[in-house]
């Protein structure tokens, strides 16, 4: 059967799938690599241990007897940069988009280009010190100016995964997008500073993401997707009117893609930012570090009842217990305006554990918190745009209390589970559909539960 290869890289999981005609998954491998570090002693991604496990699993798709491989493409984390020279070999480490940024080089490049908040407005970008990829580049420049111009070009992580098949550089628009500091969404173009920092030349040609690379024997390969653009896809195109998707896992993130006003400072202080489809729309995000907080008070739950970690598998949602906390709480704790920056700080820190009798109670009442918090993230991307459903995937749309909490919050929209395996590996594999796949896309690639408030 024919088969399109689809290298899935996340920071800690890599994964390869193989889709058939249907998007089904036909074969698929994961790996947990080990990191190394960079020359400061800090971890990162080990470039070469990657492209190695890559290019074996090829190896391995192209021995298997069933599959005719039609087509590859990436989807990967983000805001991580490779640096080739002339001859495509990387010159650097794969720097770790977590690493702090110096302070004065921050300071000084932000004064140069008309301060922080003008520029974030322009570029669409909170200011993330390493998380703007750009600011990386900025930083192999000033501070190792020699290297720097041995550059040739500098390729986002997915595209330098599509080069090593390719030998063809491109710049791709997801990646670009994506609070990096380098477009200006207000003119559509890169923004001047990377002319005047002689970076632009150094940014290879931007190539469309349904377009592909046809190597020996027909084969398509896609230039590779910024996996959050990649994990809209299959929505925007099994739905048309307008939907947020709430995408959740470490972090909770809020994409709407029938939001293009644009961003405000006040948004971009509140940890909204824009995401770039692949077909060059901008998509409206916030985020929330829900999931992160989510398992730190799992673990202060689980050691105050002195239970295992995971007991909230089996806790479900229960309409009284969620009104007897209501009724008390709306007599005592917190009035609706906090005193603290609801989108920073989960109100559920501040609670005394032995306030609540059951593990059970008091897991309710962190989902109750973590929702506040939820539908304060959410309604900023939702704000004056007509939003009539609401997906949730990830770990939180198998949860029944979050997601009966979150129908409860937004009466006017309907709120789904959607479930579909895979949702960014499978959205590189319909980008470039056309280029290897002769059926029509089903309407059937995600499974919806409807959640009644």
């Amino acid at each position: 059967m024919n088969v399109v290869a689809i290298f899935d890289i996340g920071k800690t999981n890599k994964k390869v799938f193989l889709f058939d005609e249907n998007y089904k998954i036909v074969w698929e491998k994961s790996v947990n690599l080990d990191e190394t570090v960079d020359e400061d002693g800090f971890p990162c991604e080990d470039i070469e241990v990657l492209k190695n496990w890559i290019l074996e699993r090829l190896s391995e798709i192209k021995e298997l007897n069933n599959y005719v491989l039609k087509a590859i493409n990436f989807s990967t984390y983000g805001a991580s940069f490779v640096y080739i020279d002339e001859d495509g070999n990387s010159l650097t480490p794969l720097y770790n988009y977590l690493k702090d940024y110096p302070e004065e080089l921050k300071n000084g490049f932000y004064k140069k280009y008309k301060g922080e908040e003008v520029f974030a407005v322009k570029t669409a970008s909170p200011v993330l010190g390493s998380l703007n990829s750009g600011m990386q580049i900025y930083r192999l420049k000033e501070e190792n100016p020699e290297l720097f111009e041995k550059v040739k070009y500098c390729l986002h992580l997915p595209q330098y995964l599509s080069f090593l098949l390719t030998a063809e550089a491109y710049t791709d628009i997801t990646s670009i997008g994506c609070h990096t500091n380098l477009w200006n969404f207000k003119k559509m173009k890169y923004h001047k500073w990377l002319k005047n920092e002689g970076i632009k030349d150094k940014l290879p040609p931007i190539h469309p993401g349904k377009d592909v690379i046809k190597k020996e024997n027909d084969l398509a390969v896609g230039i590779g997707l910024h996996d959050s653009s990649s994990a809209i896809i299959p929505y925007t195109i099994n739905f048309t009117e307008p939907f947020v998707l709430l995408s959740t896992g470490t972090w909770s993130i809020s994409l709407n893609p029938f939001n293009n006003k644009p961003l405000t400072f006040e948004e971009l202080e509140n940890d909204c930012l824009c995401y770039m489809q692949y077909t060059e729309k901008p998509v409206k995000a916030a985020r929330l570090f829900s999931g992160n907080e989510h398992e730190v008070q799992a673990k202060r739950l689980a050691e105050h009842f002195k239970v295992p970690f995971d007991t909230f598998k089996n806790v479900y949602f229960d309409k009284k217990i969620v009104s007897n906390l209501r009724a008390v709480n709306f007599q005592i704790v917190y009035p609706k305006k906090y005193d603290f920056d609801i989108l920073k700080e989960c109100p559920f820190q501040k609670r005394d554990l032995s306030t609540f009798k059951t593990y059970e109670i008091a897991y309710h009442q962190l989902m109750l918190d973590l929702v506040e918090q939820q539908v304060f993230s959410t309604n900023l991307v939702i704000h004056n745009s007509p939003v009539k459903k609401i997906f949730v995937d990830g770990g939180f749309s198998k949860n029944s209390i979050f997601m009966n909490l979150l129908a409860e919050a937004f009466p006017d929209v309907e709120v789904y589970a959607a479930s579909m395996a895979q949702a960014s590996a499978l959205g590189a594999a319909l980008a470039i559909h056309q280029n290897w796949n002769p059926k029509p896309i089903q309407n059937d690639l995600i499974d919806l539960k409807f959640y009644k408030h």
